[in-house]
């Protein structure tokens, strides 16, 4: 006997919802998703009407969503916004340039501008010319952070008041993981926030309206809508730090499949003692960029890489910032031990 659709028990259903369990036909499940997410954005206050949204698209089947949604929410809804989508190309042959190729045509279907910001032209240097640098081992930091100040500079570039990035549950979950395994308190308690506020100068605020979506519903919305995406993994991403807490999230999850929820609530309730001393939040004195050192961790890792030293923005090398600001040469000394570092 076919399941019917538990919602409007006429048709059949083609799918159990993962979060809650649900058999939904294809229409249901449609409206119940693209419900959520408005839910998401209206509770959260995430745009105001008459904002340049700018949409950060990768050509993933995350951002496709997010992109599809978005246009169909701010019509169906009448959000007033006027919608961007803003790429970045990291420079990795085989892979970025054909899911470039993917956004250009979601331009196209979605009839929204495209900007597409390049780390060749925003910092000298490809994600290919640094792996070759770096190796496959520590490329993962320079690519997220050189990645995060791209998108800021190409929103300036756009002028939108704010991007929506297309983080999903499980992304937010593992970034909860990741931080607690690393002792991050200061990352742990502003990882889970669903938007954040304008950071100083440059900094353009962020929100994620796909944060209570599961990774799965978003692959069968995709799927089930028969959306243009790009779904091959990076090439340089199989070491990535990531990849381990994703793994131990899929093993969670497919023994208490709240599991994702359950993480990302205890990290929005988790609180600091008073009195434990927290990283103040700052500018670069070189590019004028938030930081809480007198360097961003962009302009180390560019300064590194430009003086042949790659590992100088990998550990912990604060005491060489005066060095690099003043442009004073390193001694024997640190040279060696930056390359004879294994991190």
């Amino acid at each position: 006997m076919p399941v019917l659709c538990s919602n409007c028990v006429d048709k059949r259903a083609v799918l159990k919802r993962p979060k809650t369990g649900h058999s939904l036909c294809k229409e249901c499940f449609f409206w119940a998703f693209e419900e959520e997410v408005h839910q998401t954005i209206v509770a959260a206050q995430l745009f105001n009407p008459g904002e340049i949204v700018g949409i950060a698209a990768s050509g993933g089947k995350d951002s496709t969503v997010l992109a599809h949604v978005m246009k169909l929410l701010n019509e169906r809804y009448n959000y007033g916004l006027e919608l961007m989508l803003l790429s970045v190309d990291e420079g990795i042959s085989g892979y970025r340039d054909d899911s470039l190729e993917t956004v250009k045509r979601n331009q196209q279907q979605y009839e929204l501008p495209l900007k597409i910001v390049s780390y060749e032209e925003l910092y000298g240097w490809t994600m290919d010319a640094i792996v070759k640098q770096v190796g496959l081992k520590n490329n993962c930091t320079f690519c997220g952070v050189f990645r995060r100040q791209a998108l800021d500079r190409g929103a300036i570039m756009l002028k939108v008041d704010k991007i929506c990035t297309g983080h999903n549950a499980d992304d937010v979950a593992e970034t909860v993981l990741m931080n607690v395994l690393r002792g991050d308190i200061a990352r742990l308690r502003r990882c889970t926030a669903i938007s954040t506020a304008s950071e100083g100068e440059g900094v353009v605020p962020r929100c994620k309206p796909l944060k209570y979506a599961y990774e799965k519903e978003i692959v069968l919305y995709a799927y089930f809508k028969k959306l243009d995406y790009f779904s091959t993994e990076c090439i340089y991403s199989p070491n990535a730090y990531r990849g381990h807490a994703r793994t131990f999230l899929k093993d969670l999850e497919s023994v208490r499949p709240s599991s994702i929820m359950d993480i990302i609530h205890s990290g929005e309730n988790l609180s600091v003692r008073e009195g434990v001393k927290m990283p103040v939040q700052g500018t670069c004195n070189r590019c004028g960029y938030i930081s809480s050192q007198a360097l961003c961790k962009s302009c180390v890792l560019l300064e590194g890489l430009n003086r042949g030293l790659p590992k100088l923005g990998i550990g912990k090398h604060h005491r060489l910032h005066g060095k690099i600001l003043s442009q004073q040469p390193l001694t024997e000394k640190e040279e060696r031990k930056l390359k004879s570092a294994d991190f």
